[in-house]
């Protein structure tokens, strides 16, 4: 992230060598942290993953509207989509004319194969997860509400290293969820948020925020990946369940949009999880 003067045509490795000379004895240069090759491998397994989740969600949709749009609905807006009553109604339809059942054929087994190719990278993701690089960190991150082993590993082959950002709102920054703001003088605005960085960590970071609009609560899955994890983790993940909670119904009582919750949430979230990886946690855990 070198600074760039607009309207500067000339470049030359003198001028690029003096440039990052003043530059740097200035102090504004960004250091970036490079992934190894074997980093870079496990997260191009996890953006494959996420590739194959929208193909799927887009192959859905393309059997959804197919059906749809010949009167065929699937029940009752209680019975869930895609799950195994659905799999056996789509199973059951026919259609008269050779065309539509040709299509009908076409999107289902584009759903299956898709599910499956999903399926299969998840798996080899779990197994990424059990090495012994992994497994550690991805145990005290599947201690918090809304993390398990595919966001968990997600979450540390992105990020590399969460120890090199020096503080948890360095973290925020870089995951885009701090407020955008355009101020001058006596006026302040505020807007969304910048959505800068990584969008891969992102994504899940809000999809595990939404569960801590419910009450605090250790259910059977939850309390299962903890078994075994250091106190310490598990206390910091109950401490965030609790905070986030109360965070989330005040922000309720103030008529906040259930999205600016969420974001709101995630957000402080990214500084419970950055506490757990950093060297003074893990020290108070190995000691």
């Amino acid at each position: 992230m070198i600074p760039i003067r607009p309207g500067e045509r000339i470049k030359t490795d003198r001028r690029d060598a003096r440039k990052l000379a003043e530059l740097g004895h200035a102090g504004l240069l960004t250091a970036v942290h490079p992934p190894s090759e074997d980093e870079e491998a496990v997260r191009d397994l996890c953006r494959g993953r996420d590739d194959a989740r929208l193909d799927l969600m887009r192959a859905r949709h393309r059997l959804a509207q197919f059906v749809l749009r010949r009167g065929r609905v699937f029940g009752t807006g209680a019975q869930r989509a895609w799950s195994q009553a659905h799999r056996w109604w789509l199973g059951q339809q026919t259609f008269e004319r050779a065309a539509e059942r040709l299509m009908f054929e076409d999107y289902l087994l584009a759903v299956e194969q898709t599910a499956a190719r999903r399926g299969s990278l998840e798996l080899h993701l779990e197994d990424l997860a059990r090495e012994p690089r992994y497994a550690e960190a991805v145990g005290w991150l599947r201690c918090f509400r809304g993390i398990d082993t595919i966001t968990a590993i997600t979450l540390l082959a992105e990020l590399h290293d969460f120890r090199r950002f020096r503080s948890p709102r360095q973290l925020m920054a870089y995951l885009g969820l701090v407020p955008s703001e355009y101020s001058s003088g006596p006026r302040q605005q505020r807007g969304g948020i910048t959505h800068a960085g990584n969008r891969h960590v992102r994504r899940p970071l809000i999809e595990a925020a939404w569960h801590y609009r419910h009450q605090p609560w250790v259910g059977v899955g939850l309390a299962q990946r903890r078994h075994g994890q250091p106190a310490t983790v598990i206390a910091l993940a109950d401490k965030a369940q609790l905070r986030l909670c109360r965070r989330c119904r005040r922000m309720e009582r103030r008529g906040k949009h259930p999205t600016n919750i969420v974001v709101a949430v995630a957000r402080e979230l990214v500084g419970y999880l950055w506490a757990a990886l950093t060297p003074a946690t893990i020290a108070r855990v190995t000691t």
